[in-house]
């Protein structure tokens, strides 16, 4: 036999070894707050409970959303009379059995790194997002696509079994450690039968009886899927509106007058105008249909409708415009401090602080004054000046004190007062230049007119991100209308929108500006 030979029987010797083959490899991705280390905990305590020798570790990401935390299990049979099995400290590309991701991109991130591979990997993930900072910077939509992480797990995984496991941990009142811990005990991955992982769970003893509940609703989710990618939530139902008689007679009128639009309109259009009315009041509803009529004027079926589509969306969020009033008002609402206790996971026993930050310009508080007063006073820069000064200090209120909160109360429910404010009588003429902009050109070129509509989605935001939205929305305009009379005017309007939403700074609009400019 040559030394060949020799080297690849001992090599075929060794990996037959029934010690090696029986290790069993488990990796978690967890950001903070997940639990990560809580279920390591419980899976590591189950193999030794039930005879198998076994070690974790972890290796710490940078922070909570630019860096997962990755948990890695091995654990084999282990006799007393065996000797002392050494494992590896971390997992390795190729050669993970159960990944187990506590979000859905993190199940992105195991998949590019090698950890789950179609010939051995079973993949246990939660669908739900927790947005990135590299997601939530963007000014448009920066927000990662599921669907693909999904599509890709179906080829990169021996098996996946995915459902929002957070909101399922959440309906019975526990974390996401306890729901993936229960995927994993319905998933038959581990030799362990389900009253072994119960036990794990209670011999933690804190917070026993929700983790219990959470585990048994993942583990009957896991073992009987309703289809190729498990569940756990289902849409919400609208929410009916509430209040007086009388003003409800008065929006079923104004409802009806939207179920009496063409069917692409008036599924947009409903949700508009509950927005505006939310916003303002039910006379305000009035002129969000007036204006969205005059749109519809100048469309027709022929054209399937987008330009009123498109205007009864962006119309309604121009009319809703973020000033002090609405900032106060959302953050005063029972239903938001419900959601951050919620969110907190906050006990009757705990004590919830609540700090919000603000940071309001001399513009701002000009802008809350009466319309003329407060454009004369925005004339003037040594009044601008002396505002800022005195407001423009960061200011930081704890609302959950009663001062505080009878503050922000206050502003909020100033309403009657908005349409009488200088803020209110710039956003209406900066809204309906844009829309007379966008139909006139509509009228020589109708796709034209429907991607300046679209142009509105640049303004949002309060403060600085307004202003800053405001000015890219202007230039975007600015450029097109210089090239309005060239047949891929639309086109050319898209690019610009796109480039300005790429990025915060505007350099990617800049350049797009200069490409228009020199064939302008």
């Amino acid at each position: 036999m040559t030394l060949q030979d020799r080297l690849g029987a001992e090599l075929e010797a060794r990996t037959a070894d029934p010690r090696l083959s029986g290790i069993i490899k488990l990796a978690i991705l967890a950001v903070g707050g997940q639990g990560g280390g809580v279920l390591t905990g419980w899976i590591e305590d189950l193999a030794r409970a039930n005879g198998y020798a076994a070690q974790a570790t972890s290796v710490a990401g940078v922070a909570q959303r630019t860096g997962a935390t990755v948990y890695y299990v091995e654990m084999a049979p282990h006799r007393p009379s065996d000797p002392v099995p050494v494992f590896s400290l971390m997992p390795a590309a190729g050669d993970v059995d159960i990944m187990i991701t506590a979000e859905m991109m993190e199940a992105g991130r195991a998949i590019l790194r090698g950890f789950v591979t179609p010939d051995r990997t079973t993949l246990i993930t939660s669908t739900h997002r927790a947005l990135a900072v590299s997601e939530k910077m963007v000014p448009g939509d920066g927000i990662a696509s599921s669907d693909e992480v999904m599509a890709a797990a179906e080829v990169a995984a021996r098996r996946v079994i995915a459902a929002d496991f957070d909101a399922l941990a959440v309906a019975n009142g526990s974390v996401i450690s306890a729901s993936l811990f229960g995927a994993l005990a319905g998933a038959g991955v581990l030799p362990f039968p389900r009253a072994a992982f119960e036990a794990a769970i209670r011999a933690s003893g804190k917070g026993v009886e929700g983790s219990l509940r959470a585990f048994a609703a993942a583990h009957d989710l896991a073992a009987d899927p309703p289809g190729a990618v498990a569940t756990a939530t289902e849409a919400k139902p609208v929410a009916k509106a509430r209040g007086p008689a009388r003003l409800l007679a008065e929006w079923d009128r104004l409802a009806a007058r939207v179920a009496a639009l063409p069917e692409p309109v008036a599924g947009m259009a409903l949700p508009g105008l509950r927005k505006v009315v939310e916003f303002q009041d039910l006379a305000y509803g009035v002129e969000y249909l007036g204006r969205l009529a005059g749109v519809m004027a100048q469309d027709a079926a022929a054209q399937g409708w987008t330009l009123s589509r498109e205007a009864a969306k962006h119309i309604a969020n121009a009319m809703a415009y973020d000033d002090i009033i609405r900032v106060a008002d959302l953050k005063t609402r029972g239903r938001r401090f419900d959601r951050i206790r919620q969110e907190m996971r906050v006990k009757e026993a705990n004590v919830l602080h609540l700090t919000e930050f603000f940071h309001p310009r001399a513009e701002e508080v000009v802008g809350m004054f009466p319309a003329r007063l407060g454009a004369r006073l925005e004339r003037d820069p040594k009044w601008m000046a002396r505002l800022d000064r005195w407001f423009n200090k960061g200011r930081r209120l704890r609302t959950d004190s009663l001062p505080a909160f009878l503050v922000l109360h206050v502003l909020g429910g100033m309403k009657g007062w908005r349409r009488r404010t200088l803020r209110h009588a710039q956003e209406v003429a900066h809204l309906d230049r844009w829309l007379q902009t966008a139909l006139a050109q509509a009228g020589r070129n109708y796709d034209l007119g429907v991607e300046l509509i679209r142009c509105r989605r640049l303004i949002k935001g309060y403060s600085d991100t307004h202003a800053r939205g405001q000015s890219k929305f202007d230039r975007v305009v600015t450029a097109t209308l210089r090239i309005a009379a060239r047949e891929d005017a639309a086109d050319w309007c898209r690019r610009l929108r796109e480039a300005a939403l790429k990025d915060e700074e505007g350099k990617a609009l800049d350049g797009a500006i200069k490409t228009v400019e020199s064939f302008a």
